[in-house]
């Protein structure tokens, strides 16, 4: 059987200091000092998470995050299945001394800094989101 205060914060309210050396603090209390009651979050997550566009900035964020991951991972692993199973491509000469094992492993730097740009343009876009996001339901952004 549920109760009415199923999504009560549970968390014990205590009346004494819980700093025992405050050291003339004046500010408020830092974060891990409050009370349940102090601590209460006004947001309703709920329903944010089911608002449409939180939906949608989470299926946009999934349809870089998963491609770009799986490619790194796949770019990633080339390299040491190409020496351990091609061994003699991977010896080839591509300039001077260089062999293409050796120009594969500094392409990798490249790649990993043109996913990583590629990847903070998108973040901007969706810190935009989120901030509009929260703006609708009336949430300051922290």
């Amino acid at each position: 059987m549920s109760s009415p205060h199923e999504d009560k914060d549970h968390t014990p309210t205590v009346g004494s200091q819980t700093d025992i050396a405050p050291l003339g603090r004046s500010g408020p209390k830092p974060e891990h000092e409050r009370t349940a009651d102090e601590d209460i979050d006004p947001v309703q997550w709920s329903r944010i998470a089911d608002d449409a566009d939180f939906k949608a900035l989470v299926r946009r964020k999934l349809r870089l995050i998963v491609p770009a991951t799986l490619f790194f991972i796949v770019y990633y692993f080339l390299l040491p299945i190409g020496v351990g199973w091609f061994p003699g491509l991977m010896e080839k000469k591509v300039w001077g001394a260089v062999n293409l094992a050796y120009a594969y492993a500094l392409s990798q730097f490249f790649m990993a800094w043109i996913l990583a740009g590629i990847y903070v343009a998108a973040a901007a876009g969706w810190d935009r989101s989120e901030h509009a996001l929260l703006r609708k339901f009336g949430v300051q952004h922290r």
